[in-house]
């Protein structure tokens, strides 16, 4: 395999994959296959849920996006920096790759912000121990020593305020950032892996793959609403990746991980 112009793919897994363990499988054989710089963000929201519920915490959303009290910050810290990332981790080492599996706390990759309380609909939401990221404050050189020395990095969605807490964030976002602070080394194509062919015009046709979105093209996909609302934070932290120096970002199946790592694309291509 030829990963091309590419030197450093950024790799996002998430959705309904996490949660199967054959298709987590098959997708993991195939990112262990990948030649080169890689480095793997994943997910595991409803697994965090399955294991809350089984303690007695309930969940809660405002807009999809988790309110992260004192309870919840525990079950998302053991559920993704610990079951879910050190389960990836163990899965590719099975498969030769050497992979490392990291939050933003550690070496101090990725320092954050408690995201302070806002309106919505008029009304303040405090989303607890959420983090926003700030792009110019990435320890981005910890993370390359990492790769220098021969690891995959496999990070779990999770970060840290500076003062000794774990803070939930967005893995999108974080598999974005990452794309931003390395394409100062390397060519990176950012991939956001999920269990559809890439954004469809029509979500009850997976043959509806919109080949290309660029600027214009997405305001009028909002304009019309052809978009479900669940692929929004990709296209948006793909536009943030892109005007910060990535190279290219490509919204597609996780089956179609081989192809999409080489000249080949399958999928959404975001470009300007």
């Amino acid at each position: 395999m030829d990963g091309g112009k590419y030197s450093l793919f950024v790799i996002k897994i998430g959705g309904n994959i996490i949660n199967s363990p054959q298709a987590l499988q098959s997708f993991l054989k195939d990112f262990a296959a990948v030649p080169g710089h890689k480095i793997l963000i994943h997910g595991g929201g409803k697994i965090a849920t399955k294991i809350g519920d089984q303690l007695g915490v309930s969940s809660q959303y405002v807009n999809g996006r988790r309110i992260t009290d004192d309870d919840t910050i525990d079950i998302v810290t053991m559920v993704y920096g610990g079951l879910v990332n050190k389960k990836i981790v163990a899965q590719l080492q099975a498969l030769n790759c050497n992979a490392i599996g990291l939050t933003g706390a550690d070496a101090n990759i990725i320092p954050a912000t408690k995201r302070p309380v806002k309106l919505i609909n008029g009304a303040p939401v405090d989303f607890g121990w959420v983090g926003d990221i700030d792009n110019e404050k990435l320890i981005i050189n910890n993370l390359k020593l990492i790769m220098d020395a021969g690891f995959t990095p496999v990070f779990a969605p999770l970060t840290h305020d500076g003062e000794g807490h774990i803070l939930n964030t967005n893995a999108d976002t974080i598999a974005s950032v990452l794309a931003v602070g390395l394409s100062q080394f390397y060519n990176v194509r950012l991939i956001y892996c999920f269990e559809k062919k890439g954004v469809l015009e029509d979500v009850t046709d997976d043959h509806s793959v919109i080949r290309n979105i660029n600027k214009e093209k997405y305001r009028q996909l909002l304009d019309e609403n052809k978009l479900f609302e669940g692929i929004l934070p990709k296209i948006d932290n793909a536009f943030a990746a892109i005007d910060a120096g990535v190279n290219e970002v490509l919204i597609g199946d996780a089956e179609d991980l081989i192809r999409n790592t080489t000249n080949s694309t399958e999928g959404t291509l975001i470009t300007c």
